[in-house]
This record gives C-alpha cells, structure tokens and sequence, in this order.
C-alpha cells in the first residue's frame, strides 16, 4: 500500500527539482499533503506595477503554484484545464504572501482546487479557482 504523505513529498520534491518559475520568484513550500499545498512569496519592489502595488500577474503565480503542487501531490501529471482569480485587496510592496491551495473535488481524470491568498496581517487579497486535467506522465520532469 503507498502512503499518500509520501507521494505527495515525492511529488513535490520532483516538480521543485525542474521548476524555474518557483526558484525564480523566490517561492517557499511550506506544506504539502494529499490535495493541499501551502507557499509563500515575499513582495518585491521588482514585482511593482506602474501604480506602485504588487502586480497581479505574481499573485497569480503565486496562486496558479500552490494548485500545481496540490493538484500533482497524488502522484499523476496534472496541469492547468482552466483557473480563475478575483483580485480583493490591494498587495504591497514588502508584504509576505500566502497561497494555500485545498482539494475541492477529485474524479477520474479531473479535479478542482480552491486557493486562498493572504498577507501576513490576514487579508485575503485573492481567491483562484483551478481546475486540473490529469494527462500521460512526460517522458521526462521538464517535458
């Protein structure tokens, strides 16, 4: 029987090796389970927008990260089908962003993940909606 911790560190593990994007946004993984992920992004001034606010392309990111984790901690290659975000609060240079990414629902090739976005005083400045496609394993990580 696998243990699905495992898998999911695994999982998490493989995808950090190749994953560019993750390493160059300074991204943290700081929890992965079975359908959960947690990471956090410290706002820096290179991520302004021309209003002097944390750009929602990262934010996005950031979000669009933590359902990749989630939705690929089961072991199987799963990528973006279709996702959503709703801007709620203005994010600030400096402010320590965290996406925490759950599990909505899981069937056959398909799932759907929620994630809340917040800053380190608790606003909630994003909600994203992903959903998943499970498709065939690459024959290698950065395929």
């Amino acid at each position: 029987m696998t243990d699905p911790q495992a898998t999911a560190t695994r999982s998490a593990a493989a995808m950090m090796q190749c994953d560019q994007a993750f390493h160059s946004l300074g991204l943290d993984l700081v929890h992965i389970a079975p359908g959960q992920a947690t990471i956090t992004m410290q706002v820096t001034p290179a991520m302004a927008n021309a209003h002097g606010a944390g750009h929602g392309g990262y934010t996005y990111a950031l979000a669009d990260t933590a359902f990749g984790y989630a939705s690929n901690s089961h072991g199987d290659a799963a990528v973006s089908q279709h996702c959503s975000i709703t801007y709620l609060a203005l994010v600030r240079i400096g402010d320590l962003l965290t996406a925490t990414a759950h599990e909505i629902a899981r069937q056959g090739r398909s799932g759907i993940y929620d994630v809340r976005i917040t800053a380190q005083d608790g606003r909630v400045v994003a909600e994203f909606r992903g959903h998943s496609r499970i498709v065939p394993a690459p024959d290698t990580p950065a395929a």
